[in-house]
């Protein structure tokens, strides 16, 4: 099965779960419209990459994994976009969730997605004993989700008077990547911190190609509000480093990322996938900003 598809299965398998019973209607309407169309699935796309490089010897608890990474980011984008935070009208495309559902719906779908990564994880590791190896999953996944250095932290870090750029980078993009290729090692039983590397400096590349994206491109092009960085005043690579900085910095890192992967069985078909992602965060920059 391709990887899309089996990450597409796997959250669908999980919505299942949060409908089970006598769900509200409307909250279970709102989760879906919160995971789907989904955006381009690079977290768990890396996750499940890692584990087949590492083996997969276990390919339920790669995909419990795998939609428990995107759950996590799906509840983000959520509360990211309520008022308190972005106050994003738009998101992929289409109304942010807050206002196709109303705030408290908001709030209760980004709160439930949560809830439904670490069940999800739970309930896998138990119904394929392999409890111990779950439990790591969800240590390492919670790690990179709340405090200290996890996204919200990330979040946490947009309310001080002074902000570390790249404590602020790793906490709020490339935690949740490192996540993504530690939980991929753990799925398939390998040691996770030699997977760390990796996934920051992925994590590192997305933030700087989301920061270029922001200040050069509009909405109808990016899918939701152009301009947040400069509007909130929030820290990014191109106020510190400019386009072309920001650009250099972005195809440096990339290239880091691929030297990074640990020897594995399938390295070179991992590096393929880092590849042709990079390809896919590498922000097309108008005309005026191409030279």
């Amino acid at each position: 099965m391709p990887q899309s598809h089996r990450i597409e299965a796997a959250l669908d398998r999980a919505l299942g779960c949060a409908r089970g019973g006598t769900a509200p209607p409307r909250l279970s309407a709102a989760l879906d419209y919160a995971i789907k169309p989904g955006g381009a699935r690079i977290r768990p796309t890396i996750l499940v990459s890692v584990a087949r490089a590492c083996g997969d010897d276990t390919p339920a608890l790669t995909d419990a994994a795998a939609a428990a990474v995107e759950l996590i980011h799906c509840a983000s984008l959520v509360h990211d976009d309520l008022p308190c935070f972005d106050d994003a009208d738009m998101r992929r495309g289409k109304p942010s969730v807050h206002r196709a559902h109303s705030e408290p719906l908001a709030v209760l779908t980004g709160d439930s997605l949560i809830m439904l990564a670490f069940e999800v994880l739970a309930r896998t590791g138990a119904a394929q004993g392999v409890d111990a190896r779950a439990a790591q999953l969800v240590l390492a996944l919670a790690r990179r989700s709340g405090m200290p250095g996890g996204i919200c932290a990330g979040q946490g870090w947009e309310s001080e008077p002074q902000v570390d750029l790249h404590a602020y980078h790793m906490s709020k993009t490339a935690a949740l990547f490192i996540a993504a290729t530690e939980m991929g090692a753990i799925a398939a039983g390998h040691d996770p911190d030699a997977w760390q590397d990796l996934g920051a400096l992925i994590g590192e590349a997305f933030q700087v190609a989301d920061d270029l994206r922001d200040a050069v491109l509009d909405e109808g092009t990016l899918g939701k509000p152009a301009g947040q960085d400069d509007l909130h005043g929030r820290p990014n690579a191109v106020a510190q480093l400019g386009i072309s900085g920001a650009r250099d910095r972005l195809s440096d890192t990339l290239a880091g990322a691929i030297a990074s992967i640990p020897s594995c069985p399938g390295e070179a078909a991992l590096a393929e996938m880092v590849r042709q992602q990079s390809e896919a965060i590498m922000p097309v920059l108008p005309t005026r900003y191409s030279a």
